[in-house]
């Protein structure tokens, strides 16, 4: 007969046993999580090459296309961990959209934008930075492509790493820029151009977030303020979201269907103008059902901005996948051109199967490693509701219609990550303008130490910077680095 107390002190050893195998399996996921994501983008980098293979010709240029598209589908899976993350992180950030959703919709979106209205025709010396005249040998130009490629690549992956949302096009251009002046030296590189990129590094954020603050200051003018805030709602959001869907229809017929059509910005206006009103007509019903036995608060009102703003953070992915997939996959098809032909030329068309490789890449970038740039863009650089979300939706939708009519090349990465600060940095000022008025007019009220004004701040100001500095450092890093694998590569082939 067994002793009961022995039984019992079995027991206790065997649940602090599998108390301890839980906690070790625990620790074992935790751990291997990273690894089963890096494990599934390598198996896409080699079908990718093995592709490549299948479709091009005999060594040795079969193993400059297969390592070529390597090393786009490594930039492509870079895209998708940080640049989608522009687009999805407001709808997230407001609670709009889950994680999985946001992915899902941005994965179908990017990847339809890419293969239905991606140019099909690609400025493979990123519109102009270095002349093609000035590599002479089809070798040289396709080692100096190469090393962009890889550099671009690489540099958007540490940006990943440390949380910092980079202009990928930037990152090519740098890339491209680092090579030429390998290659050919300072005089290959076209300066205005050049200079103009730069310019843009100023105007896409500022812009953005002016936008952005403006379209929340008159959010908070005509509704929030507003003493009967749901009919204030009836009246104004029908009018926003037609104002949304005639920026959206114009930004998609000037930058997402080129491949379909070529539209000039009078067009477009004039067809986003008519989408705009027939939205306009066919929401205003809807809005007015929708508010019905709403309650008279802000809370009520995020419920009318909440499917306006997933609609338009698919258009962002879309009018993304159609425009900047493109640019990323140029020096990919540039090799693959100079490969097969033996020549280069400022401009090549895009193979399909680059394409898909690009579409591709961006969806398993985005479901692997998207999520930590999505988070920090929508949650940790000021906080996020629908409303502040759909107006930094909306200015990057209207700045690069704006930058399209000035002739200035903008980011789309600026533009939304300025429309976030731009909206942070009003709610700051807003919030400071509603103090001052209330001690002016209440002498009474409790004055607040500078310590506590600053612990305040609306935006965090450690991302700021981080961010801010990432940006200006793009070009020249993605150019360093492309210099120097470019050199490397030339030492190893000669």
């Amino acid at each position: 007969m067994s002793n009961p107390s022995n039984d019992a002190d079995h027991l206790e050893t065997l649940d602090r046993d599998l108390h301890r195998f839980s906690h070790l399996e625990t620790a074992t996921q935790y751990v291997s999580r990273p690894l089963v994501g890096l494990g599934i983008a390598l198996v896409f980098i080699v079908i990718a090459g093995l592709v490549a293979g299948m479709f091009y010709g005999d060594y040795p240029s079969n193993l400059i296309v297969v390592t070529a598209a390597a090393f786009g589908a490594y930039m492509a899976i870079n895209i998708g961990a940080n640049d989608v993350a522009n687009n999805m992180g407001p709808a997230v950030g407001a609670n709009a959209l889950t994680m999985g959703g946001a992915i899902v919709i941005a994965a179908l979106c990017e990847s339809a934008g890419a293969l239905l209205a991606g140019g099909d025709v690609v400025s493979t010396i990123s519109k102009g930075i270095i002349d093609p005249a000035g590599i002479a040998d089809a070798q040289v130009f396709i080692w100096a492509m190469m090393a962009a490629l890889i550099s671009s690549a690489l540099w958007v992956n540490l940006a990943t790493v440390f949380g910092a949302p980079v202009s990928t096009t930037h990152s090519v251009v740098g890339g491209v820029m680092g090579a030429g002046i390998a290659a050919a030296g300072f005089a290959a590189v076209n300066w205005p151009t050049m200079g103009k990129i730069a310019a843009s590094w100023v105007i896409s954020p500022v812009l953005g977030g002016a936008i952005a603050a403006g379209f929340l200051a008159f959010i908070k003018v005509k509704i929030i303020y507003q003493d009967d805030k749901i009919a204030a709602a009836r009246k104004w959001v029908p009018v926003l979201v037609g104002i949304m869907a005639a920026a959206f229809a114009s930004y998609l017929a000037l930058k997402g269907l080129k491949r379909i059509i070529k539209i000039d910005i009078t067009t477009a206006l004039m067809i986003g103008i008519v989408v705009g009103a027939i939205t306009y007509v066919i929401t205003a019903p809807l809005i007015k059902k929708q508010s019905e036995g709403l309650e008279n608060r802000n809370k009520s009102l995020k419920v009318l901005f909440g499917l306006p703003l997933v609609f338009s953070a698919a258009m962002l992915s879309f009018a993304h996948g159609a425009n900047d997939v493109a640019n990323a996959v140029g020096p990919l098809a540039a090799i693959v051109h100079a490969s097969e032909f033996g020549d280069f030329a400022a401009k090549v068309a895009i193979p399909t199967w680059v394409m898909i490789i690009g579409a591709f890449g961006i969806s398993f970038g985005l479901f692997l490693f998207g999520p930590k740039l999505i988070r920090m863009v929508g949650e940790q650089i000021t906080k996020l509701n629908p409303m502040r979300a759909y107006c930094v939706a909306l200015s990057a939708a209207i700045t690069v219609i704006v930058a399209s009519w000035l002739g200035l090349p903008v980011s789309s990465t600026h533009i939304a990550v300025g429309g976030v600060f731009g909206v942070g940095f009003f709610r700051e000022w807003d919030a400071e303008r509603r103090l001052r008025k209330s001690a002016a007019t209440r002498p009474e009220t409790k004055r607040i130490a500078p310590e506590e004004r600053r612990r305040r701040k609306l935006v965090r100001r450690s991302h700021f910077m981080t961010i801010v500095a990432a940006w200006v450092i793009t070009v020249p890093a993605a150019a360093i680095m492309s210099g120097v694998i470019f050199l490397l590569l030339n030492s190893i082939v000669v």
